[in-house]
C-alpha cells in the first residue's frame, strides 16, 4: 500500500479464541482497531481474519541432504509465506539465514541455531556431532547464535542395539539445560522414544519435538512441568515408510517406529486432555516440503483436538508461547484472510484469500 493508504478488513476478525471483532485497519504497517482519519485511500476486503499462521517446527535452509543455498532457502520461505505462515520457529538449521531478517517480504524466523547431536547419532550434515563432555559448550554457543532457543537431538537409533535410545547422560543434559537457561534460551529436543522423555523433563527442558514416546506415566509429568510438545504429525506419517526401508537391517527399530506411528493420534489426544501445551509444526525442510501448516492443523483435529485448540496451536496460542504479538493494537500487521470461517472447517487454511505481511499485501 502507498503511504497514506489504509487497508480495511471487514467481516470477522478472530483476535483470539474467544474474541471476535467486526473490523480492523492496517495503517503504516500496523494493526489498529480505530478508524483512521485523514487517509487518502482505503481498500476494503471482507472475510475471516486470523493472525499470521505459525509453524513451530520448520527448517529453512535445510533439505534431506543438509544445508542449502540462499536461493533454495528463499524459495522455502516464500512457500511458507504464501501458505499463510508468517512466523517460523526454525528448529535447527546448519545454514546462516540471518539475511532473511532484512527481507520485509519473508516470514519472521525464530532460530534455534544448529542441531546438537551425539557423534554418528543423527542425519548426516545436519548437526554438530559431539560427545557429552562438550555438550555444555555447544549449547552455550548455539544459545548465543539463536533467537532464544537451542535444539538437542534427544534420541536416535543406536546401531549397537538396533533400536532407539537416548543420546545423552542425565548429568550432561542437566548441566546443558541450566547453561541455556542462564543465557536466556529455552531448550527443545527431538525425541521419538519412551525412555528419553522423563530425564529430559526432570532436567528442566522446555519443549519436546515429536514426542511420540509419551505414555500414561510421562504425560502427567509434562503437564505438571508445563513442558510443551510439537507433534509434527505430518512427519510422523512417514514412519511406516521409514520402517519399511530399515526393517531388514534393524527389525527391532522398525517395529518400534510402526508402534509409535500406530498410536500417534491417541498419544497427542491424551497429552492435550491432560493439559500439555500442544503446538503445530510441520518439520518441513528435511524430507518434507514447506507450506504444510494447514495439513498439520487438520492432523491435530484428527488426533481429537477441538477446532479452536487446533487453530490456536498455529495462531493465538503459538504466538503467545513464542512471545510474538497477534492481532493487537499497534502490532505489526501480519495476518491472513479467508473466504469462510476456519473454525467451521480448518481445511480453509490451505487457501488464503489474502496474506498481509508487515502491512504489505502479498496475495
Amino acid at each position: 500500500m502507498s503511504e497514506g493508504a489504509a487497508l480495511h478488513l471487514k467481516g470477522r476478525v478472530l483476535v483470539g479464541p474467544d474474541e471476535v471483532r467486526d473490523e480492523l485497519w492496517v495503517l503504516g504497517g500496523r494493526v489498529t482497531f480505530e478508524r483512521p482519519n485523514g487517509v487518502r485511500e482505503v481498500t476494503t476486503v471482507g472475510g475471516w481474519v486470523l493472525p499470521g499462521l505459525v509453524d513451530a517446527h520448520c527448517h529453512v535452509g535445510l533439505d534431506a541432504h543438509g544445508p542449502v543455498d540462499a536461493e533454495t532457502s528463499e524459495k522455502q520461505a516464500l512457500t511458507d509465506r504464501d501458505a499463510g505462515t508468517l512466523l517460523i520457529r526454525d528448529a535447527g538449521s546448519p545454514s546462516d539465514t540471518r539475511w532473511i531478517d532484512d527481507r520485509a517480504d519473508l516470514p519472521k524466523i525464530i532460530r534455534a541455531g544448529r542441531h546438537i547431536a551425539r557423534t554418528r547419532r543423527y542425519i548426516r550434515n545436519y548437526a554438530h556431532e559431539i560427545e557429552p563432555e562438550d555438550l555444555v559448550a555447544y549449547v552455550a554457543q548455539e544459545a548465543r547464535r539463536g533467537d532464544g532457543w537451542v535444539k538437542l537431538v534427544g534420541d536416535w537409533i543406536d546401531r549397537s542395539t538396533g533400536d532407539l535410545s537416548a543420546c545423552w547422560p542425565r548429568g550432561a543434559v542437566e548441566a546443558a539445560i541450566a547453561e541455556a537457561h542462564r543465557l536466556g534460551a529455552r531448550v527443545t529436543a527431538h525425541c521419538f522414544a519412551e525412555e528419553t522423555l522423563a530425564p529430559l523433563v526432570e532436567a528442566g527442558i522446555d519443549c519436546i519435538e515429536h514426542a511420540t514416546g509419551l505414555t500414561e506415566e510421562t504425560i502427567p509429568l509434562f503437564a505438571e512441568r508445563g513442558v510443551a510438545i510439537v507433534p509434527t504429525l505430518v512427519n510422523i506419517a512417514t514412519f511406516p515408510r521409514l520402517a519399511d526401508g530399515g526393517a531388514a537391517k534393524f527389525p527391532q527399530w522398525a517395529d518400534h517406529m510402526r508402534r509409535l506411528h500406530a498410536r500417534r493420534y491417541d498419544t497427542v489426544r491424551a497429552a492435550y486432555d491432560a493439559g500439555v501445551p500442544v503446538y503445530a509444526g510441520t518439520d518441513a525442510g528435511g524430507s518434507l516440503p514447506h507450506g504444510l501448516v494447514a495439513d498439520e492443523v487438520a492432523e491435530l483435529m484428527k488426533a481429537g483436538l477441538p477446532a479452536g485448540a487446533a487453530l490456536s496451536a498455529a495462531t493465538w496460542g503459538a504466538r503467545d508461547w513464542l512471545g510474538r504479538p497477534g492481532l493487537t493494537e499497534g502490532a505489526p500487521a501480519d495476518l491472513v484472510v479467508y473466504e469462510t470461517d476456519p473454525r467451521a472447517d480448518v481445511r480453509v487454511l490451505a487457501a488464503p484469500r489474502l496474506v498481509v505481511l508487515r502491512g504489505r499485501v502479498i496475495g
